[in-house]
C-alpha cells in the first residue's frame, strides 16, 4: 500500500523540514519510497504500489495501481503512465482513460498549480489544505495538520454527526474531512489550486470527469445481460488479480465475496486463499455458510474467530491510523482480520464491497423498488413483490408485510415527485436527543439528496455509493490495512460494472422478493448453486451489544460517567446512562427490539478520537459557540458552505 503527499509553495516546503514531519505522520511500514523537489514543491510516494514521475516539466505522485495498461499503450511504471496521460490531454481526460483505483498530486511549476485527482470512486484517499503560503496533499489528514496556518481543530458539524446521528450522514458532503482546515478531493474529481510567488493561494476549481447515463435498457433480454455481466466481473477480478501483490479473498456467506473469489479461480484456474470473519456469539456468525465455497474454491482457509475483543484498546489504536472516529463497528472485526492477513505474509485483500449497492442487495432497495412500481402504475406486479418480500425476510424485530412496505414506501418517496429520495428522518434523528445542548442540532440537518436518474432505486443507489454507505466503508478500509502494508481491490466497483448496472430494470434486480437477481444469473455455473440460490441474508455485521452489555460494559460506564466525558459538552449526560441501562435491559431480556450497539460504538469512537486528536482539549464548546454565532443555525451553515463551494470562494475553516 503506498501513501503520497506533497507541499507547494515559496520558498521550497523542503527547506523549512516539512517533508520530514509530514513522511513521519503517515505512519507507514517501511517500503521504498520515490520522490522529487523542486524550486517551489516537494512530491513524494512511500510504500509499494505507488510512485512518482516527470515529463516535461509536470511531476505527478500516485497513490495506487492501474488495472488497463493493456489499453493505454504508454511504456513505463505507472507513475509515468499518468505524468505522460495528463501531460498529453489534462487531468480529466487522462482520469477518464484510466481504469484504476488510484489518487494523484500533479505539480505543474511553471503554472504554479497543484492538481489533485481521485479515482471514480475514491477508492483511494486524498486530502489537501491552504496553510500560510502553502498547499499540502496527503493521503490522510495528519500530516497536514502540521503545517503552518492550519489548525488541529475539529469540525463541530462533523462531531454532530458522528456522535448523535447515523453513519450515513458522515459523508454527505464530499469535500469535507473532520478537520476545519482540511478538506477532501471527491471522488471521480479534480482539484486545481493556482498559487502564486508571493504565497498567494488561489480559489480551487472543481471539475467532474465522470458521470452515470441511467438511461434504463430495454432491448436486451437476460440471459444476453447476465452472460455481459458474467464476462465483465471475471475481466474486472482477472484484472486486478494481475497486479494485487500476494492475493488473498475476503469471504463470507454471501453472494458478493462469494462471485469475486470464485470469479479469481475462473479466470487463473487455481484455488485461493480466504479469510473470514467468524464470531463466538451466533447472531452474524456465517461458518454455515461459508462451507458450501471451500472445497472447490479455496486452497487455505483462515477463519478468524472474534469472542469478545479489546474493544477500548482497539477502537483507540484504529482512531489513531484512521485520524478519525470509525463509522461501524464491523470495522473493528476487519481490522484483526487485517492483523492477521499480515502476519501471514498476505500483502493484498480482494473482496465484495460494492455489489450490495449495484445489484440491490440491502434490505431499503426493496421499498424503493416498490415505489417504482407503484409510480409506473404496476400495481399487481407491487403486491406480488410485496409478498415475496414478506415471505422470505420477515424479522421479528424488523417485520415485513404490506402495512409496513406501504409506510416505507411513504417515508422513502414523495408521490408527486417519482423518483426522488426523501431523507430517513427517522434514521437521521433516532439519537439527536443525546447531543448536549451547546452541540450544533442534528434535527436541523437536511442532507444532500441527489436524483440524476428517472427511478427511486437508481437514485438511493447512487446516494449510498456517493454520499452515504461506500465512502466510509472504503476510508475505513484504507485506513485499516494501509498501516499493515496491506492493497485491497474491489472488482464490483469497476466503472464498467457500474455503467452496466446503473441501466439494468429494476425487475431484474429484485423480482419475487428475491435481491440480486442478475448476478444470480451471470454466476450460473460459476457458484455453488447452494450460495447462488441462497436468498437468506445475514449482513455483514458484528455482535457489539454483547461488547457493551454484561460484564462487558463496565469499560463503557467508567468512559461514560468519567469527569473529562462530563466536560467534553458532546452529550446530554443523563441521556447516555439512561441509554446505557435500556441497552442492558434490551440485550439481558432477549426481547426483540433494537438495541443501541451502533450509538455506543460511535460514542467510543468519538470520545477516543478527541482524546488522541488534542488531549489538551478540555471541552468543544468554544468551537460550537463560534459555530452557531456565525451562521445562526445549523441548516443556514451547511447552506453557507455550500454556497461559497458553489461560486468557488469557500475559504478552509472559516463558516
Amino acid at each position: 500500500m503506498s501513501r503520497i503527499v506533497s507541499v507547494v509553495g515559496p520558498p521550497s516546503p523542503t527547506h523549512l523540514g516539512f517533508d520530514g514531519a509530514m513522511r513521519r505522520a503517515l505512519g507507514l511500514v517501511p517500503g521504498p519510497r520515490d520522490e522529487r523537489t523542486t524550486e517551489r514543491g516537494w512530491l513524494a510516494s512511500l510504500g509499494s504500489g505507488g510512485g512518482v514521475a516527470e515529463c516535461n516539466g509536470v511531476v505527478v505522485a500516485i497513490d495506487g495501481r492501474i488495472f488497463n495498461r493493456d489499453e493505454i499503450g504508454i511504456a513505463g511504471t505507472d507513475a509515468e503512465v499518468v505524468a505522460q496521460l495528463m501531460r498529453s490531454h489534462g487531468a480529466a481526460e487522462a482520469m477518464r482513460r484510466l481504469n484504476a483505483d488510484i489518487a494523484v498530486v500533479c505539480w505543474e511549476p511553471a503554472a504554479g498549480r497543484l492538481v489533485m485527482a481521485r479515482d471514480r470512486w475514491g477508492m483511494r484517499p486524498l486530502y489537501w489544505a491552504r496553510g500560510t503560503g502553502l498547499i499540502g496533499a496527503a493521503s490522510r489528514p495528519r500530516p497536514l495538520l502540521g503545517l503552518p496556518g492550519v489548525r488541529i481543530e475539529p469540525d463541530p458539524l462533523f462531531v454532530a454527526r458522528m456522535a448523535g446521528s447515523h453513519y450515513r450522514t458522515f459523508d454527505n458532503n464530499p469535500d469535507q474531512s473532520p478537520y476545519r482546515d482540511v478538506e477532501q478531493v471527491p471522488a471521480a474529481s479534480v482539484v486545481s489550486v493556482e498559487i502564486g510567488p508571493n504565497g498567494r493561494v488561489g480559489h480551487p476549481r472543481i471539475e467532474r470527469y465522470w458521470h452515470l447515463d441511467g438511461t434504463i435498457i430495454t432491448d436486451v433480454d437476460e440471459a444476453e445481460l447476465a452472460e455481459r455481466y458474467r464476462e465483465l466481473l471475471i475481466d474486472a477480478v482477472a484484472r486486478r488479480v494481475a497486479v494485487a501483490p500476494r492475493p488473498a479473498f475476503t469471504l463470507s456467506g454471501g453472494m458478493d465475496s462469494s462471485s469475486v473469489l470464485a470469479s479469481a479461480v475462473r479466470a487463473t484456474g487455481d484455488k485461493q486463499r480466504a479469510y473470514s470473519t467468524v464470531y463466538a456469539d451466533p447472531t452474524y456468525d456465517e461458518r454455515a455458510e461459508i462451507a458450501s465455497m471451500l472445497d472447490t474454491y479455496v486452497d487455505i482457509w483462515r477463519p478468524v474467530e472474534i469472542g469478545v475483543p479489546d474493544v477500548f484498546g482497539t477502537v483507540a489504536r484504529m482512531v489513531a491510523d484512521h485520524d478519525e472516529p470509525v463509522a461501524t463497528a464491523t470495522w473493528l472485526s476487519h481490522q484483526i482480520l487485517g492483523e492477521v492477513a499480515s502476519t501471514e505474509g498476505v500483502l493484498s485483500i480482494l473482496g465484495g464491497l460494492g455489489g450490495d449497492e449495484l445489484n440491490a442487495g440491502e434490505f431499503e432497495y426493496f421499498p424503493c423498488h416498490f415505489a417504482d412500481l407503484a409510480a409506473a402504475g404496476r400495481h399487481d406486479a407491487l403486491e406480488r413483490e410485496i409478498a415475496g418480500w414478506a415471505r422470505h425476510h420477515d424479522h421479528p424485530i424488523f417485520r415485513k408485510n404490506a402495512a409496513v412496505a406501504q409506510a416505507m414506501m411513504a417515508r422513502m418517496a414523495d408521490p408527486g415527485r417519482p423518483g426522488r429520495v426523501n431523507p430517513d428522518r427517522e434514521r437521521i434523528d433516532r439519537y439527536a436527543g443525546t447531543l448536549g445542548p451547546a452541540m450544533p442540532g442534528v434535527r436541523g440537518f437536511a442532507p444532500v439528496m441527489e436524483h440524476p436518474f428517472s427511478t427511486l432505486l437508481q437514485n438511493r443507489t447512487w446516494q449510498d455509493l456517493t454520499h452515504e454507505t461506500m465512502p466510509c466503508c472504503l476510508r475505513a478500509e484504507d485506513r485499516n490495512l494501509a498501516p499493515l502494508g496491506l492493497e485491497r481491490f474491489h472488482p464490483f466497483l469497476d466503472h464498467r460494472l457500474a455503467e452496466l448496472m446503473f441501466r439494468v430494470p429494476g425487475e431484474m434486480k429484485i423480482r419475487d422478493g428475491v435481491t440480486k437477481r442478475l448476478l444470480r444469473e451471470a454466476m450460473r455455473g460459476v457458484l455453488p448453486e447452494e450460495t447462488r440460490t441462497r436468498i437468506a441474508k445475514t449482513g455483514w455485521n458484528a455482535p457489539a451489544h454483547v461488547w457493551f452489555s454484561g460484564e462487558n460494559r463496565e469499560p463503557l460506564l467508567d468512559l461514560i460517567h468519567s469527569r473529562v466525558f462530563r466536560e467534553r459538552g458532546v452529550y446530554d449526560h443523563a441521556e447516555v446512562v439512561r441509554l446505557a441501562d435500556e441497552h442492558e435491559q434490551i440485550v439481558a431480556s432477549g426481547e426483540p427490539r433494537e438495541n443501541h450497539m451502533m450509538f455506543f460504538w460511535q460514542l467510543v469512537n468519538v470520545e477516543l478520537w478527541l482524546q488522541k486528536m488534542r488531549p489538551d482539549m478540555r471541552s468543544l464548546q468554544p468551537y460550537y459557540a463560534e459555530g452557531k454565532r456565525r451562521t445562526g443555525s445549523y441548516r443556514e451553515m451547511i447552506e453557507a458552505m455550500l454556497t461559497e463551494v458553489r461560486a468557488g470562494h469557500r475559504v478552509c475553516g472559516v463558516f
